[in-house]
C-alpha cells in the first residue's frame, strides 16, 4: 500500500517556531509538495513578530530527514520538464531555509540523508542525538551534485571534510560528524530533547535586534552576491544601538536580572 503524502507542520509558541518534517513511515523523506510547502511554512514563521528562533525536526525518533521521496520519481521526474520543476522546488525550499531573516537550528535524531543532510546544512545550527546518522549517498547511486550545494557544504565544514563525504558516500556516525563540523553538538538519545530546548530557549532569550543583525551579517558573509551589502549590516547594528532593547539589557546587566527584550 502506498503511503500517505507528508507534511511539513509549524507550530509556533511564545518566541519558537517549529518547522517538523512528517512522513515517519518513509523516514520523513520530502515529497514534491513538501518541498514547495516549506518556503510558504517559512514566511508564516517570519511573519510573526514575536518568533526569534526557527528550529526543524523529523518526526518521531527513527529519521530527521532521508532526503527526496524517491517513490515519487516515477511520477515527478519523467522528463525533463518534470526534473526541473522538481529541483527548483528543492532549490527553492533550501534557499528559503538558508536564507530565512530568523535563526535556525536542526534537531537531528536517527537518520539524515541526501537532501535530509543538505536542508540540515542550511541551518545556521545543527544539534544531533548519539544515534544520529549521517549520508549524502551520491556516489553510490550515479548523482551529481550541484555547484550550489557543494559550495554549501565547503563554505560550512572545509573542503577536506566535502570530498571525504562525497567521494567515499558512506555513512557516518554522530561524533565523527561533529569531528567534520556537521554538527555544532551532540547529546545522549536521552537528553536529546531536553537538552536542545534549553539551548533554543537560550537563544530566544536573547536581543532580537542583535539576533537579526548577527543573521543579516552571516548571510552577507556568506552569499555576497545575494542583495545584501555591508551598509545593510551597519544598518541593522544602528538599529540594535539605537533600540530600548539596548538600554534594556545595559539595566538587567547592573540590575543583576535577566533582561526582558521586546525587539523594540
Amino acid at each position: 500500500m502506498t503511503s500517505p503524502a507528508g507534511a511539513i507542520e509549524l507550530s509556533m509558541s511564545g518566541n519558537v517556531a517549529s518547522l517538523v518534517l512528517h512522513q515517519p513511515d518513509r523516514m520523513n523523506a520530502l515529497t514534491f509538495d513538501m518541498w514547495r510547502s516549506l518556503p510558504q511554512q517559512i514566511a508564516r514563521a517570519e511573519a510573526n513578530p514575536d518568533v526569534r528562533v526557527l528550529t526543524v525536526a523529523g518526526a518521531g525518533e527513527a529519521a530527521f530527514c532521508a532526503g527526496a521521496d524517491i517513490s515519487e520519481f516515477g511520477e515527478k521526474r519523467t522528463d525533463p520538464q518534470a526534473v526541473a520543476a522538481y529541483n527548483d522546488a528543492i532549490r527553492e525550499a533550501s534557499t528559503a531555509l538558508r536564507r530565512t531573516r530568523l535563526p535556525t537550528l536542526a534537531m537531528i535524531r536517527g537518520i539524515c540523508y541526501g537532501g535530509g543532510l543538505g536542508l540540515a546544512m542550511c541551518c545556521d545550527l545543527r544539534y544531533a542525538s548519539t544515534d544520529a546518522r549521517f549520508r549524502i549517498p551520491a556516489g553510490r547511486l550515479g548523482l551529481g551534485y550541484g555547484f550550489r550545494d557543494i559550495a554549501l557544504l565547503t563554505h560550512r565544514v572545509g573542503p577536506g571534510a566535502v570530498a571525504e563525504i562525497l567521494y567515499t558516500a558512506a555513512a557516518i556516525d554522530a561524533d565523527r560528524a561533529k569531528e567534520l563540523g556537521l554538527l555544532h553538538k551532540v547529546f545522549r538519545g536521552e537528553d536529546f530533547l531536553a537538552s536542545v530546548n534549553q539551548e533554543v530557549a537560550a537563544i530566544a532569550s536573547n536581543a532580537p535586534l542583535t539576533l537579526r543583525a548577527v543573521k543579516t551579517a552571516l548571510l552577507a558573509i556568506e552569499d555576497p552576491l545575494v542583495n545584501r551589502s555591508v551598509a545593510e549590516v551597519d544598518d541593522a547594528v544602528k538599529v540594535c544601538f539605537d533600540s530600548a532593547d539596548y538600554r534594556e539589557g545595559q539595566l538587567a546587566f547592573r540590575e543583576k536580572r535577566k533582561p526582558r527584550f521586546r525587539g523594540v
